[in-house]
């Protein structure tokens, strides 16, 4: 029988969607401001960790991918399955603390455009953040890939505009490819905006996500058809956190070259010196003009609603993965943003605009303090035969991927031990109650690094992937091109279709 082989590109297209839809996380209000801000703060010395950072990502998230195409289920899943309930309950309760994380930059950069563009008080601006529900359900009615598309629209419209102010400006290209290329970390706080930077860009709800995504794909069950499927995968995820990189590197650019280059002006100073997502539009200014503000907060609007969407579809992937529950779009969402809305008001309140963009940047930290516990078992997955038999990491990417993961790690850790004992040390409490915190925090980090050491050096036990017989030359055969092991006429079967999970509304 003759077989109609598809044109590669036309394969491709077939697989395009989660990549791209998980890469609007990388344009959100957190990526915004923490750019911002380390332009503002260090010009161009941070985009180092803009490069890594995004490097980093695409390799997880095509480790993610691969996880999904290759054992039909996502990392929570997985996750479930190999760890004890003990263990497995505090990981569930981390990824959604990282979900609610990543919702606090959306809140707040979503207060921020109302204050803009109706001068209402950020306060209330994230008490009508809970609306964005309803608009996000309603607006599902009408499709929800026109919604996404919308979102996309309105994103790279906000990016063009820093395209343009970057040409306006015209940053030294000497100082910008220092800058990616130099590692540094010089000056007041450039570790704590270092670790907000990749927080924002290597997100750990994300890698739940991109593994559940890929499962709404029908992958021919062959070690062929699994090789192309993640392929196909790597390469969109390449071209859209591509696309990320360069709008990310201009938001920086645009923000260094303008408080940091040159003579620059009192007023812009001051500007600089407080920048958050509700003052940046004055950066645009010699594009825009009068209407910088509008536009700015139109497409920050859209920007914070991107996030909604990736932070909504992993909640649920990671709540019906660790607990077999399942929610309705609106009703998870709904539950999110309740909860981030408490400190995002809080803060707003006692802050002001200052208060609420600098809860960004720690709800950054705390994702990138998250990150170990998402990340670490998507490596040993990943890396380990008795999940992915053949499909398994090779020895570079298990080096590369081992050594920046622990790196990130490293400075995490680093960070919160000296951050805490300098804290300690120089403030003005009195040494009973600093003993008192320091009897109380410590054995917290204590826990926090022995967690990671045990995620580590815990040996899997539970083998996902059944290898067919060695000496079985038919069955090797059969598993090559595809054929099931009941050898029936016409047995050929896709990677375990997951109906659960075809409503996720990606291109077909």
């Amino acid at each position: 029988m003759l077989i109609v082989q598809k044109p590669g590109w036309r394969k491709f297209v077939a697989y395009v969607g989660p990549g791209f839809l998980v890469s609007l996380a990388y344009l959100d209000p957190g990526n915004l401001e923490t750019d911002l801000q380390a332009g503002a703060n260090h010009g161009f010395e941070l985009l180092w960790v803009v490069l890594i950072g995004l490097i980093f990502a695409l390799i997880i998230q095509s480790l993610s991918a691969n996880l999904g195409v290759s054992t039909g289920k996502h990392l929570s899943e997985v996750c479930k399955s190999e760890y004890p309930i003990f263990v497995k309950y505090c990981l569930w309760l981390l990824a959604e603390v990282a979900v609610i994380a990543a919702d606090i930059p959306e809140v707040v950069g979503t207060a921020f455009a109302l204050n803009i563009l109706f001068h209402i008080p950020v306060w209330a601006g994230v008490l009508l953040t809970g609306l964005s529900t309803i608009l996000l359900l309603g607006l599902q009615r009408y499709g929800a890939r026109k919604l996404e598309l919308l979102i996309a629209i309105l994103v790279f419209v906000m990016a063009a505009c820093f395209f343009g102010e970057m040409s306006y400006v015209k940053p030294p290209a000497s100082g910008v490819l220092k800058g990616m290329f130099v590692p540094k970390l010089k000056g007041e706080g450039a570790t704590a905006d270092a670790i907000a930077l990749l927080g924002a860009l290597v997100m750990p709800h994300n890698l739940f996500l991109h593994s559940a995504l890929v499962l709404s794909r029908k992958v021919p069950n062959s070690v062929s058809g699994i090789n192309d499927a993640c392929r196909y995968f790597l390469i969109e995820s390449g071209i859209a956190l591509f696309i990320a990189f360069l709008i990310n590197v201009a938001v920086v650019s645009v923000s260094g070259t303008v408080c940091t280059v040159g003579n620059v002006a009192q007023t812009t100073a001051d500007q600089c010196s407080d920048i958050t997502l509700n003052s940046a539009s004055f950066l645009l200014q010699n594009v825009l003009g009068k209407s910088s503000s509008t536009i700015y907060a139109i497409a920050l609007f859209a920007s914070g609603q991107s996030s909604s969407i990736t932070g909504t579809y992993a909640g649920q992937f990671i709540m019906q993965g660790f607990l077999d529950l399942k929610m309705k779009t609106w009703a998870r969402n709904l539950m999110t943003r309740s909860i981030a809305i408490t400190p995002s008001l809080i803060v707003s309140i006692i802050g002001g605009p200052q208060g609420a963009g600098r809860l960004i940047i720690i709800a950054s930290m705390i994702l990138s303090f998250e990150l170990p516990f998402a990340l670490i078992p998507l490596l040993k997955f990943s890396s380990s035969s008795t999940k992915m038999g053949p499909h398994k990491n090779s020895i570079y990417i298990i080096v590369i991927s081992w050594i920046l993961g622990l790196a990130i790690i490293g400075i995490n850790i680093y960070y919160l031990s000296t951050a805490f004992v300098d804290w300690l040390i120089h403030n003005n409490l009195r040494k009973v109650a600093n003993v008192f915190i320091g009897i109380a925090v410590f054995p917290l980090m204590a826990a926090y690094i022995g967690a990671v050491i045990y995620l580590m050096f815990r040996k899997d036990r539970v083998v996902t992937y059944i290898e067919p017989e060695k000496d079985d030359a038919i069955a090797q055969a059969h598993l090559e091109i595809g054929l099931n092991n009941s050898f029936g006429p016409g047995d050929i079967t896709p990677v375990p279709f997951r109906e659960d999970l075809a409503h996720i509304p990606l291109p077909e």
